[in-house]
């Protein structure tokens, strides 16, 4: 069975960082790629980072490119995704995803439930 578990949202400081992390099991974390995207209120769901299964490639979206790490543990079969210097706009529900590393949210058969994750000013 195919399941992703996302934590670490919560509140977070403006200039601050926040790291989720995503534990992911059966067939989810054998997939070529997982990504994290985000949905703030009354937007669409964006693409914010992926990471090949490899953990050599990774993309991020040009909001985060520069303060944003994603990564992986295979041991764990977990995924993190850090931001630094975060900003009000960061706010948003985060999804784990997996199948694809890319922005495309098609390529990803499989998400988790979101954890939310607010910028405080």
């Amino acid at each position: 069975q195919a399941q992703l578990v996302e934590s670490g949202g919560g509140l977070v400081q403006a200039g601050g960082s926040l790291r989720l992390s995503c534990a992911a099991s059966g067939r989810a974390f054998r997939q070529p790629g997982m990504g994290w995207f985000r949905q703030a209120p009354g937007k669409e769901r964006e693409f914010v980072a992926g990471i090949s299964l490899s953990g050599r490639t990774t993309y991020y979206a040009d909001s985060v490119k520069g303060r944003s790490t994603i990564s992986r543990d295979n041991n764990k079969t977990t995924v993190y995704l850090q931001i630094d210097s975060v900003k009000p706009e960061d706010t948003a529900v985060y999804y784990c995803a997996a199948g694809g590393m890319g922005p495309r949210r098609d390529d990803y058969g499989y998400w988790g439930q979101g954890t939310q994750v607010t910028v405080s000013v």
